[in-house]
């Protein structure tokens, strides 16, 4: 685990980014309203907002489809809680492509602006 960053919240970073996952894309816009300081939290809150917005709008499309609908469903489950374990264990796992814009994000949006003269 990389060394302990400053959070906004006093959390222990690794519970804050698995907290990030627990209600899916709510909890991820939480602690992006939350959370100012820490890239590791802000990554994974834009991870869970992004990843699960898309699956809750293709889910409302699957569950209509027999045998797609729960397979659907299965998957939305292990990936919830891989990507809740990976976060706990202070681990900054990228899915492919939304991990690449959640970084983007994170770097961008959590950058202390300097003040001017």
């Amino acid at each position: 685990m990389n060394a302990k960053r400053e959070s906004t919240l006093k959390i222990e970073e690794n519970l804050e980014a698995a907290l990030c996952y627990i209600f899916l894309w709510v909890t991820g816009i939480i602690f992006l309203l939350l959370e100012k300081k820490n890239k590791f939290v802000r990554f994974h809150a834009y991870q869970s907002t992004i990843v699960f917005l898309a699956i809750c709008a293709l889910r409302l499309i699957t569950k209509y489809i027999p045998l797609l609908g729960p397979l659907f469903s299965l998957v939305i489950v292990l990936l919830w809680v891989f990507l809740t374990y990976k976060a706990f264990n202070g681990e900054e796992f990228a899915l492919p492509i939304v991990g690449d814009l959640a970084k983007q994000l994170a770097n961008k949006n959590s950058e202390p602006k300097e003040k001017e003269n």
